[in-house]
C-alpha cells in the first residue's frame, strides 16, 4: 500500500469551527460539532441556481429533501484504504459529492449505458457529462431528485470556507486550491481492449490509471499538509477523493 504524500503549501486555510449555518436562495444547512462527530444537515438545495431538470440527458426532477450525515470529528489514518462508499463526501452547503456513476457501457440500451455491469466499463461522470445531463455546476439529480456534485464549479465554491469545501466520509477535510493540487491519475495510452473500443478518452472510469509521483497527490487525491492529512478536489480525474484512508462513517456505507 502506498504511503500518504506530504505536500507543502503556504497559506492553506484549515478550519475547525464549532457550528456553522448558511442560507442563500433556498439553501438551508446546519453544521454542528461535538467531541466525536461533525454532522451536516441540509434541505439538499445548493446556494446557487441549478440547471433545468428534466433535460435531454437526465429524466429526473429536482426535489428538496433532508440530507443528514455525520463524520468523525477527529479523523485518523487507519493504515488501510476504503474504496467504495455511497458518496465521496458532503459540501459545507450540505450537498453530497458523488463523482462516480452506477452506469456501465451497454450496447443493448437505447442510451448506450445501463446499470448492467457486464461490460466492465463504468461511465465516468464528467467524462460523459452531456449524456448524463450535468448542469453548469457540474451536478445533476438522481432518480430521487437528489442534487449532487460530480466536480468542482464556481457555484460549489460559493459556500467554501477558505480552501475548505467539505468533508470526506472519514472526516478529513476536502480542499480546493486549483492547479496547486495535481492528481496522480493519468489517461491510459492506446485503445480499449474490449467494446466499446476506441481510445482511452476519459468517458469511462477504467480509462484512467494511477501513476504514483505523476502529481503531488496520492491515489485518494490526498496529501499531508502542515502535519495534517487532507483530501483535495482537482480539476481533472478523479475530481474528488474516491478512496479513503481513515475510518469511514457508517452514513456513507449504505444508501446515500
Amino acid at each position: 500500500m502506498t504511503r500518504p504524500i506530504r505536500l507543502v503549501l503556504a497559506g492553506l486555510g484549515l478550519i475547525a469551527g464549532t457550528a456553522l449555518s448558511a442560507s442563500a436562495h433556498e439553501n438551508d444547512v446546519e453544521i454542528t460539532r461535538t467531541a466525536s462527530q461533525v454532522c451536516i444537515t441540509s434541505n439538499g438545495t445548493p446556494t446557487h441556481d441549478i440547471g433545468r431538470f428534466p433535460n435531454s440527458g437526465n429524466p429526473n426532477s429536482f426535489r428538496a429533501q433532508t440530507v443528514r450525515v455525520c463524520v468523525p470529528a477527529e479523523p485518523r489514518l487507519t493504515g488501510r484504504v476504503t474504496r467504495r462508499t455511497s458518496a465521496s463526501g458532503i459540501t459545507l452547503s450540505g450537498i453530497l459529492i458523488r463523482p462516480g456513476t452506477a452506469d456501465f457501457y451497454d450496447p443493448r440500451s437505447p442510451r448506450g449505458f445501463s446499470r448492467d455491469p457486464a461490460s466492465g466499463w463504468r461511465l465516468e461522470g464528467m467524462g460523459a457529462a452531456q449524456a448524463l445531463g450535468m448542469d453548469a455546476a457540474n451536478a445533476h439529480v438522481d432518480h430521487r431528485g437528489l442534487y449532487h456534485y460530480h466536480a468542482v464549479s464556481a457555484g460549489l465554491l460559493e459556500a467554501a470556507q477558505g480552501t475548505v469545501i467539505g468533508y470526506a466520509p472519514d472526516g478529513f477535510e476536502i480542499h480546493y486550491i486549483g492547479a496547486n493540487a495535481r492528481s496522480s491519475w493519468q489517461l491510459k495510452p492506446g485503445t480499449r481492449a474490449t467494446a466499446p473500443g476506441g481510445p482511452h478518452d476519459g468517458t469511462y472510469e477504467q480509462d484512467w490509471v494511477h501513476v504514483a509521483g505523476s502529481g503531488n497527490l496520492d491515489e485518494c487525491n490526498g496529501a499531508t499538509v502542515n502535519g495534517r492529512y487532507v483530501y483535495f478536489a482537482t480539476d481533472t480525474f478523479p475530481f474528488f477523493p474516491r478512496c479513503f484512508r481513515g475510518e469511514v462513517s457508517r452514513d456513507f456505507l449504505g444508501r446515500p
